[in-house]
């Protein structure tokens, strides 16, 4: 079965090649001390994805760019090509057509223990932690939400466990949008929406503070002042409270605004030796230096 999934530019290739860097790392590093080692994608689409490079005319410095479709992998495929290999893998996907695909994936690779699971992503995830033990086992959820369904209480899970390193596309245009600049202008699905991110309703007063009154005692309008670096700077803030470490996140994509996403490494182990190894994989993948193109006139 061929279910297209349709998706690129700039920021897609960025986040999958820094996964697939840290996943290779992570089992090199591993292997030898944990007889389990699990992927887990949350969002996990169909495998693969299509990619439509547009037909782009010659300029001053750079050749002629023919129309081109060409079907790339995408972050489970990624998973299953690891070496050395995870034991086991989980794909999670709410769309029925994309389960297909996953299933059509797994049917390729028998030899393999792969489970995919056609549920909501929270639900699942809160219920994967729950029933296992976490002692003998280390692993690593991709957390690519189509929008921001992602949960706090999930998060909380995957903290909780001390046994899982958590990469999160945050979906900041998202945060940006449903953090309206007013807060009279937050209607009650924007604050549900909000509420279910950051686990409270605290977000209300740390993001919308009370001003001084003025000379008659009125308060002024609450409004949020932070831009979408801030909004960054306070999402990292509110994940290390339950993290053992959060990394700088790579702001995507880097080449151009508005900041769309902000790629985070969340490490739930809170031992100084698990956080100085992820630290030191994670923040040389999240160098943005590395991202960076540059184009020559022969290019």
């Amino acid at each position: 079965m061929s279910i297209d999934h349709e998706f690129g530019g700039q920021h897609t290739e960025i986040k999958l090649s820094i996964v697939e860097g840290y996943l290779n790392a992570f089992t090199i590093a591993l292997r030898s001390h944990f007889k389990n080692l699990w992927y887990v994608d949350a969002f996990a689409g169909t495998g693969s994805r299509t990619v439509r490079t547009e037909r782009r005319g010659a300029t001053l410095v750079e050749l002629p760019i023919e129309e081109a479709v060409e079907r790339r992998r995408g972050s489970a495929q990624i998973a299953l090509d690891v070496r050395p290999e995870f034991d086991f893998l989980v794909f999670i996907e709410k769309n029925r057509n994309y389960v297909a695909a996953l299933n059509d994936l797994a049917a390729r690779n028998l030899q393999r223990k792969v489970v995919v699971a056609e549920e909501d992503a929270n639900s699942a995830l809160r219920s994967l932690v729950a029933n296992n033990n976490w002692k003998d086992k280390r692993a690593v959820v991709f957390l690519d939400p189509y929008g921001m369904e992602v949960e706090w209480s999930t998060l909380q899970a995957l903290a909780a466990t001390q046994a899982i390193d958590v990469w999160f596309l945050f979906p900041l245009a998202g945060l940006f949008r449903q953090a309206t600049r007013k807060l009279t202008d937050i209607d009650d699905h924007k604050r549900g929406v909000l509420t279910r991110m950051f686990g409270s309703n605290s977000w209300e007063a740390e993001l919308y503070p009370d001003g001084e009154p003025d000379m008659f005692g009125i308060l002024p309008e609450r409004r949020r002042e932070l831009d979408p670096r801030g909004l960054e700077r306070y999402v990292q803030n509110r994940l290390s409270e339950i993290f053992g470490a959060v990394l700088k996140p790579l702001a995507l994509p880097i080449d151009r605004a508005p900041q769309m996403f902000s790629l985070f490494l969340c490490i739930s182990n809170r031992t100084p030796e698990a956080i100085g190894l992820a630290k030191r994989i994670g923040n040389h993948l999240l160098d943005p230096k590395r991202h960076l193109i540059v184009r020559s006139p022969a290019q």
